[in-house]
């Protein structure tokens, strides 16, 4: 699969297509049936299927503060697509200029003539367009008007009936149901990224962590949890906070994971980490003397739900 930045970047290669468009933030069961179709239906055109993502996603554009956490930063959220067999994504800068497209200009200046779609596969709920002017109709006629074919997709449901979307999985994710979460994703929860240097506490304190850079992505995890990291073919089980380390005034997000049984160097290199068990939320201790306990109970928490597996 192919990562395009900009719709400047399209081949002709790319175009007269079968494309899709949205945040696809998880790479859910839902957007993986929406993705499927898209495959589907270039292999019956014999067309190139494409994804359109933004980067930022609109809201973090919009209202930063206000925006949902990320269930999957831009490098993991490829990685996940680039295994549904989609031949590219076109990663759209979201800035001023494309916000101030109003719906008409969008389908003309992007769809039109620059990716000259044949078919537009979107989710029920799409909106696009300055103030969220276009819908799905709208795109419809368009379509009819200029050439090319528009089609929705159904809702898929979990277990309980309810539609699978971000907005769920991160409710889920809230409540520390890793079970259902990862029911309505398809995969593992998990998170990629390169390991830095830190401020060493934790290393002072006897529990030595691979501080996991976040790229100042807020994450829909937040928390203590049980984790496992697979390093020169070894699967290491072990206990990882998500979050802005209150207990010392950190204010923005990392990952930092204390392994288990691990001795080595681990700075410059990408971990994937894959959270399997909820332990706790993150809250601000006392001070260090109480951290420390409390790293000591999470690590033998953790301990406790591995040896149960």
């Amino acid at each position: 699969m192919e990562l395009v930045r900009g719709i400047h970047n399209i081949q002709a290669a790319h175009q007269k297509g079968v494309l899709t468009i949205g945040n696809f933030d998880g790479v859910h069961l839902g957007h993986q049936a929406i993705l499927s179709r898209v495959k589907t239906l270039a292999e019956q055109y014999d067309a190139p299927s494409g994804i359109m993502i933004f980067e930022p996603q609109p809201r973090e554009f919009f209202a930063p503060e206000e925006a949902p956490g990320r269930l999957a930063r831009l490098r993991d959220k490829v990685a996940l697509l680039s295994g549904l067999g989609i031949d590219y994504v076109l990663c759209m800068p979201f800035n001023n200029r494309l916000r101030n497209l109003d719906a008409q200009a969008f389908c003309q200046q992007i769809l039109q003539q620059g990716l000259a779609v044949q078919h537009l596969v979107v989710g029920d709920d799409f909106r696009f367009g300055c103030d969220r002017q276009g819908n799905f109709d709208y795109l419809e006629a368009f379509g009819a008007n200029h050439g090319f074919d528009v089609e929705n997709t159904s809702s898929i449901l979990n277990a309980q009936g309810l539609r699978i979307s971000s907005s769920l999985v991160r409710e889920c994710l809230n409540a520390g149901d890793i079970v259902a979460a990862e029911a309505m994703l398809g995969h593992a929860v998990s998170m990629r990224g390169r390991v830095v240097g830190g401020q060493r506490l934790a290393r002072k304190l006897g529990f030595p962590t691979a501080n996991v850079f976040l790229k100042g992505v807020t994450p829909a995890l937040s928390g203590v949890y049980a984790v496992t990291v697979p390093i020169a073919g070894k699967l290491y089980q072990g206990v990882a906070n998500i979050g802005v380390r209150p207990t010392v005034e950190g204010k923005t997000p990392i990952l930092e994971v204390h392994l288990f049984n691990f001795n080595g160097d681990l700075y410059n290199q990408y971990l994937d980490v894959t959270f399997r068990h909820f332990v706790r939320p993150e809250r601000k201790m006392s001070g260090l003397d109480e951290l420390e306990r409390q790293i000591q109970c999470d690590k033998e928490e953790a301990m406790r739900f591995f040896s149960n597996q």
